[in-house]
């Protein structure tokens, strides 16, 4: 019988099982999703492939899973970050510098993975999903400024950060590229004006 490592038989499955999990968010991030099954996994973990099974009973599982646990610590950190912003524009800065706080701790890279892989459609649909509700706070943010419609707007603007992120991830320290893209925000990010109402012509003869 295996050893057990932890004060309760509960207490250990958890932590072999985080062990797991940190091991397929380890081998996405430097290798992708391809190097993933369940051998790989267990043998970056520690644990005897026999011991994977207990957990995971395929590759497909395994990144099933790997797809919903890529996002949560981010989105903690970023509740966290954005809990203390009192304005849309102060939400958007603090986004902002989160985010690219959490792609020079290289947060993102299992997801990134992720987002470049050839997944099964349920999978892709899940990430979809996931990203769209950690960009939650940038749209509600944008919409409260007054852009309309907002969805477009943070859309850009997430691929501005996306941009902003990799060039972190280059070397560029996080507040240069956090100050750059903010300018940029700052600069460009006003609220749509009303559209006149437009009178259809009279008819000829006719009296206003």
């Amino acid at each position: 019988m295996p050893r057990i490592s932890a004060p309760t038989l509960a207490e250990h499955q958890a932590r072999q099982r985080r062990a797991l999990i940190e091991a397929t968010m380890d081998i996405l991030a430097s290798e992708g999703v391809g190097a993933v099954s369940p051998a790989t996994v267990g043998r970056r973990a520690g644990l005897a492939r026999s011991s994977v099974y207990q957990y995971f009973d395929s590759t497909a599982s395994i990144i099933a899973t790997a797809v919903e646990e890529a996002f949560p610590p981010a989105n903690a950190a970023l509740a966290a970050a954005l809990a203390a912003a009192k304005t849309p524009e102060d939400r958007i800065d603090a986004y902002v510098h989160e985010t690219l706080s959490l792609a020079e701790a290289g947060a993102h890279r299992a997801a990134a993975a992720l987002a470049r892989a050839e997944l099964p459609p349920v999978c892709r649909s899940r990430l979809a999903e996931l990203h769209a509700e950690q960009a939650r706070p940038l749209l509600e943010a944008v919409s409260e400024l007054g852009v309309t419609p907002p969805g477009p707007t943070a859309e850009l603007l997430g691929g501005l950060i996306q941009v902003a992120m990799r060039q972190v991830e280059s070397g560029m320290p996080t507040q240069e590229a956090a100050s750059r893209v903010l300018a940029l925000i700052h600069h460009g990010l006003v609220p749509t004006p009303a559209t006149p109402l437009q009178l259809s012509p009279s008819p000829p003869g006719e009296l206003h």
